[in-house]
């Protein structure tokens, strides 16, 4: 698709963001909570859900028009604004910087200015192995790693366990893996405190895709030298020649990665909103509900699509969570602080959620949970009907609690993908907070990429689960309870 100008993109943004606003607020149809094969009861001063409302978010934060709305850059900015002037029409009190919405994270992107090198030690005996004739990049978090070699065997017997020694790159040999296998590997020994993982590429010679352009590394916070929300691997593809060469090596043998860079400054953006509790007590009890509302922005084209849109992941969660404040604040005061939190770069480490976490407008030992909501927007066939799952649901009494009071509601059938600590509510969960995320993500094959689009969005599955909860959140920002964390769940 053709690429338009900033300036372009900004006005369009702006004439879309206007509309929008109109339809957003003009009277509309709403519905209420979708028959289900098990009813709950509901309240009935609850208030009904405006299905035209979220369909109107998601057609702005999904459409082309936000070219994907990627980490830290003008897309994610324009997405932050439209939600930020929902919550000025829905009457959300400001709890972002200067009185304002928005919450500004300062980031630095460093950026390759000639390929890098691998070389081993300090020596001159050996060439070095250059970036792009000798090796590709798979994944990168520094411009620079050095360590000792350890080889290890993908294709060791089921069982046997294979120390990692701490600061060691690793060679992964192929033996008889599949590749998957051996990124796995690779990837296990980098969480087990290897500082980088090498694999063989398993192809001839003539067949090694070596890179044009030079190897780009995700952006990180000022002042931050590890994520707390993955991103931190650095894993390196052998051509053959490379890899039978470096095989030869002894173990111990030293190896340095690295090459000349420079750093640009930059930005990423979170939206906050609150409801100030009418509870003099409970008021210092705060609930957040929050959703990323960055997604992959412009990338490598698939049948011709070359705009990420992220229509569940996840302009679906930041759609309820919109939703969510309009009707509270809509109704009577909840008892408890409300903070609404829609966190940028979440898609490069969780960047906007571990700022948030460090800058947040009330305390964090104030905060008693975060409800995070991502990929709402399809079913998951692996539970009934539309319900939705909770990740860590082992960890706290807070799932089971939830349950109690009407959410449908189940436990993550998917712990194999450890989806706990792949949103933003591992950041917070990390800081003690009993913070864990509400989905629907059935491993469906859009997952980023062009095609997670707004034709993919299931919007009556949406209204079923945004309107399901609604009493249950109710029921959380009004009551004194505090969930806490089971005995070895806190991460």
């Amino acid at each position: 698709m053709k690429k338009h100008s900033v300036a372009v993109l900004l006005l369009s943004g702006g004439i879309l963001l206007n509309v929008l606003l109109a339809l957003a607020q003009a009277p509309a149809g709403s519905i209420g909570r979708a028959e289900r094969t098990s009813s709950i009861s509901t309240s009935a001063g609850s208030a009904k859900i405006c299905a035209r409302c979220i369909r109107a978010h998601m057609e702005f934060l999904a459409s082309d028009a936000l070219r994907g709305r990627g980490s830290g850059t003008p897309d994610e900015l324009v997405a932050a604004t439209y939600i930020a002037a929902q919550f000025r029409a829905y009457g959300v009190e400001p709890a972002g910087d200067d009185g304002g919405y928005l919450q500004r994270a300062p980031i630095l992107r460093q950026k390759f200015t000639s390929p890098p090198l691998l070389r081993v030690g300090a020596s001159q005996e050996m060439p070095p192995w250059i970036y792009g004739r000798d090796f590709i990049v798979s994944q990168l978090s520094q411009t620079e790693f050095f360590g000792p070699l350890q080889k290890i065997d993908a294709g060791e017997e089921d069982g046997k366990e294979i120390e990692i020694k701490p600061g060691a790159i690793v060679l992964v040999l192929n033996n008889d893996a599949d590749r998957f296998e051996v990124r796995q590997t690779a990837l296990r020994a980098e969480s087990e405190g290897a500082v980088a993982a090498l694999m063989a590429y398993p192809d001839e010679p003539e067949t090694f895709p070596g890179d044009a352009e030079l190897p780009v590394l995700p952006p990180e916070l000022e002042g931050e030298s590890q994520r707390i929300m993955g991103g931190n691997a650095n894993l390196l593809e052998l051509s053959p020649v490379a890899s039978k060469i470096i095989g030869r090596l002894a173990d111990g043998t030293e190896l340095r990665f690295g090459g000349p860079a420079s750093a640009e400054k930059g930005s990423t953006w979170n939206v906050l909103g609150m409801l100030r509790g009418s509870d003099p007590k409970l008021r210092r009890s705060a609930v957040v509900l929050s959703a990323h509302l960055d997604h992959l922005g412009i990338g490598p084209p698939v049948e011709g699509d070359n705009i990420y849109n992220g229509a569940d992941d996840d302009a679906s969660g930041v759609s309820a969570v919109l939703e969510f404040a309009r009707i509270l604040a809509s109704g009577p005061r909840p008892r408890r602080t409300v903070i609404f939190a829609l966190f940028g770069s979440e898609e490069t480490g969780g960047l906007g959620s571990t700022y948030f976490s460090e800058h947040p407008p009330l305390a964090l030992a104030d905060t008693a949970v975060d409800l995070e909501f991502e990929m709402i927007g399809r079913p998951d066939p692996a539970v009934p009907d539309d319900d939705v799952w909770l990740t860590g649901w082992e960890r706290s009494d807070l799932g089971p609690t939830l349950k109690s009071h009407g959410a449908e509601v189940v436990p993550d059938p998917h712990t194999a993908q450890n989806f706990f600590a792949r949103s933003d509510n591992y950041v917070l969960a990390k800081k003690g907070v009993v913070a864990q995320t509400i989905g629907s993500f059935g491993l469906h094959e859009d997952y980023h990429q062009p095609s997670d689009d707004l034709a993919h969005i299931d919007f009556k599955h949406m209204d079923v689960v945004i309107s399901g909860l609604v009493v249950p959140i109710e029921w959380l920002v009004n009551a004194d309870y505090v969930p806490v964390w089971k005995k070895g769940g806190r991460p």
